[in-house]
């Protein structure tokens, strides 16, 4: 519950946070999120009730929202030749950044107690942002140069409502969706996976490292989710996003399977859950850099935080999930769903959804689509 709280407030507030940043700029904003975000871990740090979790939990959603939206709206806009590339390795920090923490935070939270870990890492990870948020800036009109794009680009801008009218916004939303209710199911029930299995606590050594088997995964999982964001991203500019989809979705239905089939293998478990983080990552990248592509630089910030909503609907059904494992004593059927789900993206990226986007940057290209403004060069706009 405390982890679908999170990301509801994390996804589900983007938007207005995307819109207060074209009207305050990203310095400002970020700046906000980091104190949100170390205020969160502070209250985490004495919560002992539920409630108190929860609002910790709460708070850092949305500051995290802030941050992550924000930082992918800007490399939208820098970067319109290269999206796939640039939101990859944007996204990848949000990704692989944890990778650096998961040991030190599992070993101060064994010797001085979560009260103080939270504390810690929390004013730490607050600090960082608000730093960091000093050196934001986004394009002003004219400081992109107008670029030939490998990928099929739209010509003008789509406001955030104009974006809402178009069938292929809605196609990517539940695409997204779908491939984020496998991604977050490994995510969130990990660790309550290799316990059930009993293979949590077991060595297991890869590549010269030994470790019991959860921190293991969860290290190598950061580290694969971080990684494939920046390269998905960039073969997508070269050779085209939804044939990466098409290839990546797949391979997540795969690898779900065997995590689940295999999971009572400690070196399976740790190598096919590095696998499904990788497989699932990369919606990070793609699916920023396909809506630049389509709905234009100018609103890049609010229209893919109405896309990144969808990580929200697919965290609801996290809970499920436990639910219905305490249910059955099984995790099969809820990862069943997951693997059926990604098997539909991914055929979904192969046929429908190539033809509705060629349909709309040819509409969008003579000025037919529904809803959209006045003619406005790709290169011009807004600042923010």
């Amino acid at each position: 519950m405390a982890y679908t709280i999170f990301i509801l407030l994390e996804t589900w507030l983007v938007p207005f946070e995307a819109y207060l940043v074209d009207r305050f700029g990203p310095r400002l904003l970020v700046g906000i999120g980091g104190v949100l975000e170390g205020l969160s871990w502070y209250v985490n740090s004495s919560a002992n009730e539920l409630w108190v979790l929860y609002t910790g939990m709460a708070i850092g959603g949305v500051g995290a929202g802030i941050v992550y939206g924000t930082a992918v709206g800007s490399a939208l806009k820098w970067f319109p030749d290269k999206r796939g590339l640039a939101a990859g390795l944007t996204a990848a920090g949000f990704g692989a950044g944890s990778a650096l923490t998961i040991i030190p935070i599992a070993n101060m939270i064994n010797g001085s107690g979560y009260q103080a870990t939270f504390l810690t890492f929390g004013l730490l990870q607050g600090a960082v942002v608000v730093i960091a948020a000093l050196f934001l800036a986004v394009p002003r009109p004219g400081e992109v140069p107008a670029v030939v794009a490998k990928t099929r680009q739209v010509v003008r801008d789509f406001t955030p409502m104009d974006m809402l009218k178009q069938p292929v916004f809605w196609v990517m939303f539940a695409v997204m969706t779908a491939v984020g209710v496998g991604g977050q199911m490994a995510t969130a029930q990990l660790a309550p996976v290799a316990t059930d299995f009993k293979v949590a606590n077991v060595p297991v050594s890869l590549l010269g490292i030994t470790l019991a088997a959860l921190p293991f995964a969860l290290s190598l999982d950061r580290i694969m989710n971080g990684l494939t964001r920046p390269i998905t991203g960039w073969i997508s500019d070269r050779v085209g996003r939804e044939p990466t989809m098409t290839v990546m979705f797949g391979l997540q239905a795969l690898t779900i399977l065997a995590l689940i089939t295999t999971a009572a293998n400690p070196l399976l478990f740790v190598i096919f859950s590095g696998l499904a983080f990788f497989s699932y990552g990369e919606i990070f990248s793609l699916f920023p850099a396909m809506s630049g592509d389509l709905f234009g630089r100018k609103f890049a910030t609010t229209n893919y935080g109405l896309l990144y909503m969808s990580k929200g609907v697919a965290a609801l059904l996290v809970p499920v999930g436990s639910a219905l494992q305490a249910l059955t004593g099984s995790w099969m059927p809820i990862f069943v769903v997951a693997i059926v789900l990604n098997a539909l993206a991914s055929l979904t990226c192969g046929t429908i959804l190539p033809r509705l986007r060629r349909a709309h940057v040819a509409r969008a290209s003579t000025g037919e689509v529904a809803g959209a403004p006045a003619f406005v060069p790709a290169v011009a706009g807004g600042s923010n």
